[in-house]
């Protein structure tokens, strides 16, 4: 679905992606593992056209995407959900999920997706009209994962979904990717809590930095201690 070939990416003068290949087939969950730095929240941005110079190759279902701007990828199917999150405090719950139709071919199913997502996500469906700043970071979490799932993507990537949330939502969320994984959502995840993300992966890469140094399936690199120990502990 996903084939990531040579993929260089700079902030400035700064050459941070230095020749990254990954591949996502359908159906998978695959992670990015690493130390903070090395280089995996700027894989998922350059992926989604959100990093300004960048080169190499990002073909999705066949189609080459580099140099497209990030709308016309979401348009092909490609949703993001960044590490902060971006929800729109002062809207509702319910508003911040219509966001995530405005520029989707299915806006016109906006109640039916609506009441679809609620169903996904019973803590965000007791709290549709709620303010959105005035629910917890890890329902917050959940409504920007919602938001971004709304749109019906063919691929997810989420950028550090368990960061600064209380372990029984954290468990909550990575019981949730499992479901979506078996309803056939395809995930790309970037996560620190190694052994949460592999627990729930099918492949995982290790990135170190900006290229990957490592790619096993995520039960391989489970059972490695010593990669843990060299790429991916603090």
């Amino acid at each position: 679905m996903l084939r990531v070939h040579n993929l260089n990416a700079w902030y400035g003068a700064s050459h941070v992606l230095q020749d990254i290949c990954l591949n996502v087939e359908k159906g998978e969950i695959v992670c990015l593992i690493g130390r903070n730095g090395a280089g995996k929240t700027t894989t998922l941005k350059s992926i989604m056209g959100l990093i300004d110079k960048s080169s190499g190759s990002v073909t999705f279902e066949g189609t080459e995407l580099l140099g497209r701007p990030a709308h016309e990828r979401f348009a092909h199917g490609l949703a993001y959900v960044p590490e902060e999150r971006r929800i729109v405090s002062g809207l509702s719950v319910r508003e911040n999920l219509r966001l995530g139709l405005v520029s989707s071919p299915n806006r016109r199913r906006e109640a039916e997706l609506i009441e679809r997502t609620a169903e996904i996500f019973p803590r965000l469906a007791e709290r549709l009209d709620q303010t959105a700043i005035t629910m917890s970071g890890g329902e917050q979490q959940m409504l920007a994962i919602a938001r971004a799932l709304i749109s019906d993507p063919k691929l997810i990537m989420l950028d550090e979904p368990s960061e600064g949330i209380m372990p029984v939502l954290v468990d909550e969320m990575f019981e949730l990717f499992q479901n979506l994984k078996k309803s056939g959502t395809t995930m790309l995840l970037v996560e620190q809590n190694v052994e949460l993300a592999l627990g729930v992966a099918d492949r995982a890469y290790v990135v170190d930095q900006g290229t990957v140094v490592h790619q096993a399936s995520a039960a391989e690199l489970l059972a490695d201690a010593d990669i843990q120990e060299r790429y991916c502990s603090v």
